[in-house]
């Protein structure tokens, strides 16, 4: 497994819990659960692939801004999820943030998938692909 497919397996998880976390309502059992899974997949995940898929390219020229505006948009994203967190479940509020929250998640997968997937591609080698896979799924597995 390359570093890109373990990403967008877990992107696809990601996709389904902010799927399942937006159909909830009220201060439900239900809503609570998906929330903290949706919570803390998002924040595992960024912390696993910040160090071990954009980190690696901060220094590439190419990749730099690709990597920081990776990053920026994690942080955009943590400032939603506590935003959130800081929200009543009950609130119409919590919904149309956590809808705002999975917007911004959709849009960072895209653009990692659609663009940064295939830059980066150009300059990692088969090896640190697949090195970098089993780092970041390393970092995944220890966090679960």
């Amino acid at each position: 497994m390359n570093i890109y497919e373990a990403i967008r397996k877990d992107h696809d998880k990601q996709r389904e819990l902010c799927r399942l976390v937006t159909s909830t309502s009220g201060d439900s059992k239900g809503r609570k659960e998906m929330w903290e899974q949706l919570k803390h997949e998002l924040q595992i995940h960024a912390d696993a692939e910040e160090r071990h898929f954009y980190s690696p390219l901060i220094d590439n020229d190419m990749m730099q801004e690709h990597a920081r505006h990776g990053i920026a948009e994690h942080h955009e994203m943590d400032e939603l999820i506590e935003k959130i967190d800081d929200t009543d479940m009950d609130s119409p509020a919590w919904l149309t943030y956590a809808k705002q929250l999975c917007e911004k998640v959709e849009h960072h997968l895209e653009d990692e998938e659609k663009t940064f997937f295939q830059l980066s591609g150009k300059v990692f080698s088969e090896a640190q692909k697949t090195a970098l896979a089993k780092d970041y799924l390393e970092a995944m597995k220890s966090n679960r």
